[in-house]
């Protein structure tokens, strides 16, 4: 008979038991609301709750804004470099990782130092404060952002898509909108749904430009309402792993797509 190795799943149950066990004590605490009852009252009060509705509309609207940005700043840069530039690629990828060795704080303390004096006082109208929260969550983003489409990229044959384009008489504008960006489909989403992911939690730059974001109302709560914080921690969670799941569901319905296979 063929013997079934035991240590692999042995590392599969105790990984199980280090992420999940967690996971289970937090949702059990949500749901005991009311003494000595499983409810959902938690979860009613936070969705009912007005601050909980106008935070979470507020940081969709300005994940919209920071993924519209983000791509548009991206996808031209990454495609050129593969086209034109490819000598360049290091210092790309070194600028997209700043992000990790110049912490959120410092960003902001930065962007409010700069941005809060003539002549740029955008932190006089809560436009440019809102303009300047969505310029910081493009920062974060830009790492995830940058890897998904520098990887959907490399899966086509940038160079010939793109002579085949002009042999038919395609500008720059069609080439980009018309060829390259439809078969990076897959690949944006993949760094969209990332960074949906990131603007709903982020605190810090959120915090300190004063905007009424999801995460810091995330943050308050905690520190008055622990049933409700644990049950907004639960449906944040969820919301990540839609998001994750997307993904996935797409990356393997549109492998085809990416690799310029049509």
């Amino acid at each position: 008979m063929k013997r079934i190795p035991l240590f692999p799943w042995i590392l599969i149950f105790l990984g199980f038991l280090y992420f999940f066990l967690p996971l289970i004590g937090t949702l059990d605490f949500s749901l005991r609301l009311v003494k000595d009852q499983i409810t959902l009252e938690a979860y009613k009060n936070v969705v009912t709750s007005a601050r909980f509705q106008n935070t979470f509309t507020y940081s969709f609207i300005m994940a919209l804004w920071t993924i519209v940005a983000a791509t548009l700043l991206v996808t031209p840069t990454v495609y050129w470099v593969h086209l034109k530039l490819p000598h360049l690629r290091p210092i790309v990828e070194f600028i997209t990782l700043l992000t990790y060795v110049v912490p959120a704080i410092i960003l902001v303390f930065g962007l409010i130092r700069i941005y809060s004096r003539p002549p740029l006082s955008l932190l006089e109208s809560e436009i440019g404060s809102d303009f300047l929260l969505v310029m910081g969550y493009v920062s974060l983003a830009l790492p995830a952002m940058y890897r998904s489409v520098d990887a959907g990229l490399r899966a086509i044959d940038v160079r010939t898509l793109t002579e085949a384009a002009q042999s038919l008489g395609a500008g720059w504008r069609t080439i980009l909108l018309d060829v390259i960006f439809p078969n990076l489909r897959v690949a944006l989403l993949s760094g969209a749904f990332v960074t949906f992911a990131m603007v709903i939690g982020e605190f810090t730059i959120a915090t300190f430009l004063a905007r009424p974001a999801f995460g810091p109302y995330m943050a308050n709560l905690g520190q008055t309402r622990p049933y409700e914080s644990t049950a907004l921690t639960i449906i944040s969670l969820a919301l990540t792993w839609a998001c994750i799941g997307m993904m996935q569901l797409l990356g393997r319905g549109a492998q085809g797509q990416i690799a310029g296979t049509r």
